[in-house]
């Protein structure tokens, strides 16, 4: 049915499951859906602003390339309180990528959510430098610094709108299909995953754990499923999905998507941005499951 692929695409946040939304798009455009908009929270907004102007591909190229040395010199502390990562130099790779195009400016319209943490208000960034406006949206609270766009100091567009729907309700398209990265689901996916890219990794992941020890365990855990052996970050990180959830269902009694494609919370932990070729498949089969009798 013709009619169907013409669509709105809401991306959630979620840490490092954000991933998944590499693999659920590249399985969209598979089945013959034509993206006619794009809005984001945090990780959803970074996938989508990158789709969005055409760099989705590069950005894939780039992470899965990553390696134990890539990761040690993009990781730039903060001292300032405010956050862990300044995150400038990871936000100059994708700067070069994405260039000085205006969120204005994108061949498909495209909404990156950000909440003013002073104001304690939901921002859509709909206009300016779409880098920005990447930046702002995935300023995760404790990780990445905020951001400053004019007199407002912008951080995750998770913290009050986890699932934006609400910015494609007047979307000219046939249908809206959102990603869910917080999903209560039970079910568990078996994942080939190459040798190179387990040791690859699990390489990553120690040196997360060598730098977690100066930022107090903040960064890539394994999600622990006991409370007696969850730390700080881990409980920080269940809280995040928790508020999330509660704050996604309120959205969603407003505005509720035609498809949800669900990505289970426990995919992996909150921090866990090492497994990124893992994530990008479990999005593509997850899609590719919910999607196979769509059309």
């Amino acid at each position: 049915m013709p009619e169907k692929k013409n669509i709105s695409l809401v991306l959630g946040s979620g840490g490092a499951r954000g991933y998944a939304h590499i693999g659920v798009i590249e399985e969209l455009i598979k089945y013959g859906y034509d993206i006619r908009s794009v809005s984001g929270s945090s990780m959803g907004a970074l996938i989508g602003g990158l789709y969005a102007c055409g760099k989705l591909d590069a950005y894939k190229e780039w992470v899965l390339g990553l390696d134990l040395f890539d990761v040690a010199k993009l990781v730039d502390f903060s001292f300032t309180g405010t956050g862990i990562i300044h995150g400038d130099k990871v936000f100059r790779v994708i700067e070069k990528m994405v260039g000085d195009i205006l969120v204005e400016d994108l061949p498909i319209p495209f909404t990156a959510v950000a909440t003013d943490l002073v104001r304690q208000k939901e921002v859509w960034l709909q206009k300016g430098k779409l880098i920005d406006a990447i930046r702002a949206s995935i300023a995760i609270p404790t990780v990445f610094t905020p951001k400053q766009i004019g007199d407002r100091h912008l951080v995750d567009g998770g913290v009050l709108n986890p699932l934006p729907i609400a910015p494609t309700v007047s979307d000219d398209t046939h249908m809206t299909i959102a990603v869910n990265l917080s999903a209560n689901i039970a079910k568990s996916y078996h994942i080939d995953i190459p040798r190179r890219e387990q040791e690859k990794a699990s390489g990553m992941q120690e040196i997360f754990l060598e730098m977690a020890k100066k930022a107090e365990e903040l960064f890539a855990r394994e999600k622990k499923n006991s409370f007696d052996e969850m730390g700080m970050f881990d409980i920080m990180g269940r809280t995040i999905d928790i508020m999330q959830n509660a704050i996604m269902e309120c959205k969603m009694a407003g505005y509720s998507p035609d498809i949800i494609i669900g990505v289970p919370n426990n995919a992996c932990g909150f921090y866990e941005f090492n497994r990124a070729y893992e994530l990008i498949e479990l999005g593509r089969m997850i899609a590719k499951e919910e999607l196979g009798g769509g059309i």
